[in-house]
């Protein structure tokens, strides 16, 4: 751990844990608060309190926002890494953000619509690599620990994912919801104000609280950090051998996730769809809203999570040690395919024609496949960040975590084109498909995982 940062006990987590926790938290509770409606608010009808678009042209939009929002973290890490340092960068992603859900809140257009995406892309990508590049800047001399403080940091994301939803929806779909000569007429506006106040909570947080906490870690970029009065021989050395294998493993086990995500990212999409159409949401008489399904993720990771940390700890200390990092991504991907193979009985008994649909499927089948798509989550993601935190050059830390985060980016935007074909070509088919891919590339990845391993080790 840097010696700017405040002192801990190797055998704990570091204190600036559970601020980047709270600060996480928040971000995501924006993020997910907004996700969750957006799809409603894209295609609901403008008399109805959405804007009316077409759903194969909204999937689309949503695609494209959802994949921006992770292609901008290779802009704003390398912002971050030469110029504004970690600190900085997430105070100003913050702002952008909120400010982006005001505009949506304040306007129900087309053109609030695209300024507020645009803010939240710009935003996004200034925050999002840069707290976990400085996570993982407070576990070095701690790396046994830091699989697993990754994924309680992880678990804190989904604690504001889970909120999220609910609330947003609540207020969304019920508390603001009103008829006007007959017609319902939704809150949505007021789902994104709630969104906007979520970020702000969280950076007046963050910023009264890093001090204490973090010490000096992440104020100054690591260019900076790495010059000690040499810039010329230290800023622009080249990468030893070593760095390069490491860098290329990073971008190796980036296609892959790609995969993982295009399925995992079908949740705010056509599995939205999917379960507004085909699936029973009737509980005692009272119907659940369709954004609350969008909380199941976050609860089973917060659920699951602990557990997932412990078995990581305890493996790393047993004699035989700690599953490689490949592994357990491929048994992530794998888990994922089999999500949507449970998925696939549900389609089969309802068909992919709501017109000619006989009877609704039970809930318990889109819930198990969310259970299996979280399970398979744990598995990948937290476990990437940690990676990537850990064996990425000094120098490129932000960049490759924003690289990193871009295969989400890609796979976002396949998810989004993947979405719309459902609408033609049919659930059962697209579900089919994503499942199929997810557990092929994960036996690949599973096959080369000991290669891997040697690239990384080299010295």
């Amino acid at each position: 751990m840097s010696a700017n940062a405040p002192a801990h006990n190797n055998k704990k987590h570091p204190p600036g844990l559970y601020l980047l926790f709270l600060t996480e938290m928040w971000e995501r509770f924006s993020y997910y608060g907004m996700r969750a409606i957006l799809i409603l608010y894209l295609t609901t009808e403008l008399v109805s309190g959405g804007l009316g678009i077409d759903s194969s042209v909204a999937l689309s939009i949503y695609g494209f926002y959802t994949g921006a929002v992770y292609f901008t973290p290779i802009i704003g890490g390398w912002l971050a890494d030469r110029y504004l340092g970690h600190r900085l960068s997430i105070t100003i992603g913050g702002i952008l953000m909120a400010l982006g859900n005001i505009a949506l809140f304040a306007h129900q257009s087309k053109t609030a619509l695209f300024i507020g995406l645009a803010l939240m892309i710009v935003g996004n990508g200034f925050f999002k690599p840069n707290i976990s590049t400085l996570l993982g800047d407070l576990y070095k001399g701690n790396e046994a620990r830091r699989d697993a403080g990754f994924t309680i940091f992880y678990m804190g994301i989904n604690l504001g994912a889970f909120f999220a939803p609910l609330l947003i929806g609540f207020l969304s779909e019920d508390l603001f919801a009103t008829t006007v000569d007959g017609v319902m007429h939704y809150g949505f506006r007021y789902g994104f104000l709630a969104s906007a106040v979520g970020m702000i909570i969280g950076q007046i947080l963050f910023n009264l609280l890093a001090n204490k906490y973090l010490g000096d870690v992440g104020k100054r970029p690591a260019a900076v950090q790495m010059e000690n009065g040499s810039k010329a021989t230290k800023t622009k050395q080249p990468l030893t051998r070593a760095e390069k294998q490491r860098t290329t493993v990073i971008l190796i086990i980036t296609c892959f996730v790609v995969f993982f995500w295009a399925g995992f990212e079908q949740a705010g999409s056509s599995l939205t769809l999917y379960t507004k159409d085909f699936v029973d949401r009737e509980v005692f008489g009272w119907t659940m809203p369709i954004s609350w399904f969008q909380s199941l993720n976050p609860f089973f990771i917060v659920l699951l999570a602990p557990v997932i940390s412990a078995l990581w700890v305890k493996l790393a200390n047993s004699k035989r040690g700690d599953l490689p990092v490949p592994t357990k991504m491929a048994m992530g991907m794998i888990t994922l395919g089999l999500g949507y193979i449970v998925l696939l009985f549900a389609v089969f008994q309802t068909g992919n024609d709501v017109a000619t649909m006989t009877q609704k499927a039970n809930m318990m089948f889109i819930i198990v496949t969310y259970l299996m798509h979280t399970l398979g989550e744990l598995f990948l993601s937290p476990v990437g960040l940690s990676f990537v935190s850990k064996v990425a050059p000094v120098k490129l830390a932000s960049l490759l975590m924003g690289v990193w985060l871009a295969s989400s980016g890609v796979a976002n935007i396949l998810a989004g084109q993947l979405a719309a074909v459902t609408q033609s070509l049919g659930y059962f088919e697209v579900f089919a498909v994503i499942g199929g891919l997810a557990i092929f590339f994960g036996l690949l990845l599973l096959a080369l995982s000991k290669k891997l391993v040697a690239m990384m080790e080299t010295k």
